[in-house]
């Protein structure tokens, strides 16, 4: 092969492939055309002869080849980046990126909406995508450059991570107005021990599981509470609470959104429990690359409402 005349945008496409795993996401992120994005992968798999992805099923899986190639790829393309990144002041103006957060389904209401329109307002060449939290492993999609960034609550993490603390996001019970067991709490009284273990409750569980932080805190002091539904989201756990018997608790900015449109109370929980700080989280090799940068700021800065739940 004669590198000489090699077209480096190849091996925009093949990065991009080995995150999106189809031809038409992959011209999505990086601006291309299907057809220009096929026609750059049949001149990969001439040039180093290899088939690079193969079709199974809805996805384009990558040859062991192109396993090999890939973080050598990546690193390459990142040490470019930041070469011409270090010769230009930044202008979020002149930006044409596709930005992927994940986070909880709740973010996507409270906080998209705003952040779409700051972007726009710099620049109509943003996107943004946003997946939930039940997609998986947020280090592991960081690491696969399958994300930017995640907002997440707080996680021991790998050298390879970076973060920054957003807001403290306590949690608070949420009931139908009219339940009977809030029939007889007034103004800023809250449920009895004893009243919180005998309601059924409903949680939003990204992994299926039963128990939460207020089981635990309650095992402490030898009491348990009957948890009867495990949800992905929290939009699916507000759904069902205000429509049935069950009790929830979600995070406080959350709740003031929803409590009093959704018909429900909101009320203190009766025990000491964590104050989770919501994280903003990044792989360390974006840190010094100037767009992420900038986004990360413009993140943190729309969280300040968050702030003062």
């Amino acid at each position: 092969m004669n590198f000489a005349a090699f077209d480096l945008n190849l091996l925009r496409v093949f990065d991009a492939m080995m995150r999106e795993r189809s031809v038409t996401r992959t011209g999505e992120q990086i601006g291309l055309s299907q057809p220009a994005v096929s026609a750059a992968l049949q001149r990969l798999r001439d040039l180093l002869d290899d088939r690079l992805f193969v079709r199974v099923g809805n996805d384009m899986v990558p040859t062991p080849r192109a396993e090999m190639l890939a973080p050598g790829v990546r690193d390459a393309l990142e040490s470019l980046e930041r070469l011409l990144a270090s010769e230009r002041r930044f202008d979020p103006s002149r930006l044409e990126r596709t930005f992927t957060l994940m986070g909880a389904d709740f973010f996507g209401t409270l906080f998209i909406p705003r952040l779409m329109r700051t972007l726009n307002d710099h620049s109509r060449g943003i996107k943004l995508r946003f997946l939930d939290s039940a997609v998986g492993d947020f280090e592991r999609l960081l690491k696969d450059d399958a994300i930017d960034m995640a907002l997440e609550r707080e996680f021991p993490t790998p050298e390879h991570v970076s973060y920054r603390g957003l807001f403290h996001s306590p949690f608070k019970i949420v009931i139908r107005a009219d339940h009977p067991a809030v029939a007889d709490l007034g103004p800023g009284e809250t449920l009895s021990l004893d009243a919180l273990c005998a309601l059924d409750w409903a949680i939003r569980s990204v992994d299926g599981s039963m128990t939460g932080w207020t089981d635990t805190a309650l095992e402490t002091l030898g009491r348990k509470r009957r948890v009867v539904l495990a949800v992905p989201t929290f939009h699916a756990v507000v759904a069902t609470v205000k429509t049935s018997h069950l009790a929830s608790a979600i995070p406080v900015q959350f709740a003031n959104a929803v409590g009093v449109p959704e018909g429900l109370r909101v009320l203190d929980i009766p025990l000491d429990g964590p104050m989770p700080e919501l994280r903003l989280y990044w792989h360390t090799r974006r840190t010094r690359d100037p767009a992420h940068s900038w986004l990360r700021d413009v993140v943190f800065d729309h969280c300040a409402v968050f702030r003062d739940a």
